[in-house]
């Protein structure tokens, strides 16, 4: 029998994988929330799959995308990056997520969590949503416009409310997976176990 899934995913295996596994799943980790929201950075005017296939360069590249560390980067690791051919060469991006770095780093120190941060802005349990198909599903919403904003008076740089909704699918502050998929079901369940 074959699963139903939403429309997005094309058979690359590498797609599929993050669909059926990460997709959507519900992320409470400061870290892990960091490095997804400069990767959704990265991936501006750009494919999510090109992203996906080079995030093990992404990771290498920024030190696990370890806030503490990427906040000192220097002009010479600025162009080391630049010289990278595993990741995106974007200068703007690059400075931006160490910029963004720091922004984390004060987030932590005033608000003790950036995860209680950014799931604020969803009253701390994620949104179900029942969307039917890809036409349905909205580019930003007043969430991820609200969200965008305050990143930005924050000091964050890459996180327009169209990129922040992206955001929010991908770590499971909305959970955009269609109604007929196979994964709605299971990520509205891991939200209710995972909920502080």
């Amino acid at each position: 029998m074959t699963l139903k899934r939403c429309s997005w995913p094309t058979d690359d295996p590498i797609y599929l994988a993050y669909h059926d596994e990460e997709w959507g799943v519900p992320e409470w980790d400061d870290r892990a929330l960091f490095e997804k929201l400069q990767l959704d950075g990265f991936q501006a005017g750009l494919s999510w799959i090109t992203i996906l296939k080079k995030r093990d360069n992404f990771r290498r590249a920024f030190d696990d995308f370890a806030p503490e560390k990427i906040a000192r980067y220097s002009e010479k690791k600025i162009e080391k990056l630049l010289q990278d051919e595993g990741i995106i060469r974007h200068r703007g991006k690059i400075e931006a997520t160490i910029g963004n770095a720091r922004a984390y780093l004060e987030i932590m120190e005033t608000d003790g969590s950036f995860s209680d941060f950014i799931w604020d802005f969803v009253d701390g349990t994620p949104v179900q949503n029942k969307f039917k198909s890809i036409k349905d599903v909205p580019a930003q919403t007043e969430m991820s416009q609200k969200l965008s904003k305050e990143l930005k008076r924050r000091g964050f740089k890459f996180c327009g409310p169209t990129i922040v909704y992206a955001f929010a699918q991908a770590v499971g502050m909305v959970n955009d997976h269609f109604a007929s998929c196979f994964r709605h079901h299971e990520c509205a369940a891991l939200a209710d176990r995972g909920k502080k």
